[in-house]
């Protein structure tokens, strides 16, 4: 039998199908109507056309290079383009993806941060206005990270303001280059520090909650006297620019946004019975498996409810660094799984907590809270389109092509990002910010004396 004759090469035509059926489930077309389906199909043929006539290539790779040292990649892709679903950009980045992505070296963070001068003005730290709005009502981040360095401090740079405090947590058992690349970023920002009390990270086990106990514990005795604290991870990115966060917070008017659900049959599991961490053969060398022992139900007749990411008040963290009640809860979840997922939820319900969300309130689910928005596999074409990206753990890593999507769904960050899965949708996120926070910034009185960190070297 001969060979199928294809008029254009395989790869653009897998590229093609991906293609279409991301523009397919963009329309919601079920089924297609007539008028629908040439519409499609003429909008295809033309990019068929358009292939053949100027050929889809691999779009360059353009390193980033700070005095001699490589960063992190991006590629000549046009973001604009990608946010409005042009079929040739968004093409382009399904192409990158097909072959494996070049490295990116945590020592050359290292090598970087080694001239604190150089670093700041070379990822233009040293450019940061505040608005007078900023000034006035700082921010606190908690950061707990163990991989990708240059992630983390793109992170750290899409949310930074000189007038916010940073905590950045790194898991004792990182590698040393990480940890290393790490400290470079805590030593050139004078905002920036490291928990003064660092754990052992194993998933699902309390040395998470911990992590994030030490640095609200840091957070509350820094000189700052921020407002509110958003917890992050090293996968999580913003979708939002600082002052726009600010704004919002200020609405919430000293209440707390997270997420704080009744559980499921499924999730009393995690506390109805005992925890144990339990040496195993994956990549985290412990793991939290369930005992047969349960548990004693929780202290001072506590409910339980559920949640994930949170934005909390400073006079919540005051309150949950005192209260007796609050700290026996907290004994009590040692040998909880995920405890970092049903803590916050419920103390947030304990009758006379600052910003209390009443126990007879309703579930405030993921997604009605604006805290952090992350696509569960199961979920999908339910609740949310279908990942463009890969699943881990269930969780979607996304694609270039829900970019449009991300910034207009209303929440403020959003979980889980990985530059080695797909690393144009950071990178235009990454321009879309800078974009708005020039918006914002041109229609402000903004506050730039004293932030040339010049005194700091």
């Amino acid at each position: 039998m001969k060979d199928v004759f294809y008029p254009y090469p395989k790869p653009t035509i897998q590229v093609f199908l991906k293609v279409f059926s991301l523009f397919h489930r963009r329309m919601k077309l079920k089924p297609l109507g007539l008028r629908r389906s040439l519409y499609l199909l003429l909008l295809l043929l033309s990019v068929l056309l358009l292939i053949r006539k100027y050929h889809l290539t691999d779009p360059s790779l353009l390193p980033v290079v700070f005095n001699g040292v490589q960063a992190y990649n991006t590629y000549n892709v046009n973001c604009p383009a990608i946010y409005e679903m042009d079929p040739m950009e968004v093409g382009k980045s399904l192409i990158i993806r097909r072959k494996p992505l070049p490295p990116e070296s945590d020592e050359s963070l290292t090598k970087l941060t080694s001239d604190c001068r150089t670093f700041v003005r070379a990822r233009g730290y040293d450019k940061r206005c505040v608005s007078e709005m900023e000034q006035d009502f700082p921010l606190a981040y908690s950061m707990v990270v163990h991989k990708y360095a240059w992630m983390v401090e793109r992170l750290l740079r899409a949310v930074y303001s000189p007038n916010n405090i940073y905590c950045l947590h790194y898991d004792l058992k990182s590698p040393y280059q990480f940890i290393s690349a790490i400290e470079g970023l805590a030593r050139c920002l004078p905002n920036v520090f490291i928990a003064s009390k660092r754990e052992v990270v194993h998933y699902g086990g309390f040395s998470r909650l911990k992590a994030s106990l030490n640095c609200l514990s840091d957070l509350l005795r820094s000189e700052v006297k921020w407002k509110y604290v958003i917890n992050l991870c090293g996968q999580d990115f913003p979708l939002r620019s600082n002052i726009e966060l600010v704004s919002e917070l200020k609405k919430l008017n000293g209440a707390n946004m997270l997420e704080t659900a009744r559980p499921t049959e499924y999730k009393k599991q995690r506390f109805t019975f005992q925890h144990q961490l339990k040496n195993s053969n994956f990549n985290y060398q412990k793991t939290l498996v369930k005992t047969e022992q349960k548990k004693t139900p929780p202290p001072k007749g506590i409910e339980m409810f559920t949640g994930n990411a949170y934005f909390l008040s400073r006079g919540f963290i005051e309150y949950i660094d005192t209260s007796e009640v609050v700290k026996d809860f907290l004994n009590w979840c040692e040998d909880t799984y995920s405890p970092d997922e049903h803590f916050w939820a419920t103390v947030v319900r304990i009758p006379g907590v600052p910003g209390e969300v009443p126990r007879s309130a309703p579930d405030i689910t993921d997604l009605m809270s604006k805290t952090r928005l992350v696509k569960w596999e199961y979920l999908e074409e339910r609740l949310y389109p279908r990942c463009t990206g890969t699943h881990v753990r269930g969780v979607c890593i996304y694609g270039t092509a829900e970019l449009r999507w991300l910034l207009h769904d209303g929440h403020w960050f959003a979980n889980k990002f990985d530059t080695t899965v797909d690393p144009i949708v950071v990178q235009c996120l990454e321009e879309k910010l800078e974009e708005k926070r020039k918006a914002f910034h041109s229609v402000t009185f903004n506050i730039c004396q004293g932030l040339n960190f010049t005194e700091t070297f």
